[in-house]
């Protein structure tokens, strides 16, 4: 087997989800027998926000999690699924708060039915999930999940407050983007080892590994926000700009511009909208806040895979660590 530092220089996503195919067919199974509703619009509304493509990031980061420690059961395959119900609750509930009409190139769900519906489907993902999470009868594994459910609340309101404030520090940032995103993938990577009962050192590693390969994908989502393919993202680019969000590239300009370039962005952030997207391009790329975003999720990256020495070499071990790199190099 090749060392853990030549797999993932070659590695792509598909051969990271073929370390886990079966495991995987076995959560979508269950996903679709979980979506079972006696009220057939939250049936279609939830099967269609699920089945609308996207990474599957986070039940991936579970099956890998269980593999890596050789126990990769029907527990790992339940909890894969309740972490994708909260994940997808969370974006229906995103969509209605930014307003936003596409979402992996479709129609969000809210645009096609409405803000209530989206909504209430959102909940009833939530409640899902948790019962599947007490059909795990593991405490640990509850509360780490009830805390990053209130996590992840508060991130996205933190967010919220944020917006149009030019003010926002990078700690601030950071603190959104841990809420927001981050706390998932913690909770995924934590949760199973603690779902398998593992050491206290194992748990803390995968926690951090988590934590800090969701803080990478945030950051460079952030700056595919401003470089980023539309047609591959699925989604309009200076779309955080249009919105008057205060993301790093935006926070590190403003920190190392001239009192020209921070007085416009100033005025782009308090006002949204993208007339000025050309001339906020030329700042953040003069002043190096691009590449400084793209560094910052590269160190993020590399902290991740530093976690990951406690575990045995494997083709999982390799498969999580070329998903730290693949997070940092992608263009969607």
């Amino acid at each position: 087997m090749p060392a853990p530092e030549k797999a993932y220089s070659f590695m792509q996503i598909q051969d990271v989800l073929a370390v886990v195919g079966d495991e995987f067919k076995a959560v979508d199974r269950l996903i679709h027998t979980q979506l079972a509703s006696r009220v057939p619009l939250v049936e279609k509304i939830a099967d269609y926000i699920v089945s609308s493509g996207g990474k599957r990031i986070r039940p991936l980061l579970v099956l890998l999690t269980a593999k890596a420690f050789a126990e990769c059961d029907e527990r790992a395959v339940k909890l894969a699924t309740v972490i994708e119900f909260l994940h997808t609750a969370t974006l229906l509930h995103d969509d209605v708060v930014d307003t936003s009409d596409m979402r992996r190139g479709n129609p969000t769900a809210n645009a096609r039915w409405g803000n209530a519906p989206s909504v209430l489907v959102g909940d009833f993902l939530y409640a899902r999930s948790f019962e599947m999470l007490v059909e795990l009868e593991c405490l640990p594994v509850q509360q780490i999940l009830a805390k990053a459910t209130s996590v992840i609340a508060e991130g996205e309101v933190l967010q919220l407050t944020n917006v149009k404030n030019p003010d926002t520090t990078e700690q601030q940032y950071m603190d959104v983007i841990h809420g927001k995103t981050a706390m998932l993938f913690e909770a995924s990577t934590w949760g199973m080892a603690s779902l398998l009962g593992r050491s206290d050192a194992e748990r803390e590693a995968m926690r951090i590994y988590g934590r800090q390969l969701g803080l990478a994908f945030q950051l460079i989502d952030d700056v595919l926000d401003y470089e980023g393919d539309a047609a591959a993202m699925g989604k309009n680019v200076g779309d955080d700009l249009a919105e008057g969000k205060p993301t790093l590239p935006l926070i590190h300009a403003m920190a190392n511009g001239n009192e020209e370039q921070r007085r416009l962005i100033r005025s782009v952030i308090r006002k949204g909208g993208l007339e000025n997207m050309d001339d906020v391009l030329n700042i953040t790329h003069e002043l190096g806040s691009i590449a400084y975003t793209r560094q910052k999720a590269v160190d993020c990256a590399d902290l991740a895979r530093q976690q990951l020495q406690l575990l045995p070499d494997s083709p999982e071990r390799s498969a999580l660590e070329a998903l730290a790199m693949l997070a940092v190099q992608r263009n969607t």
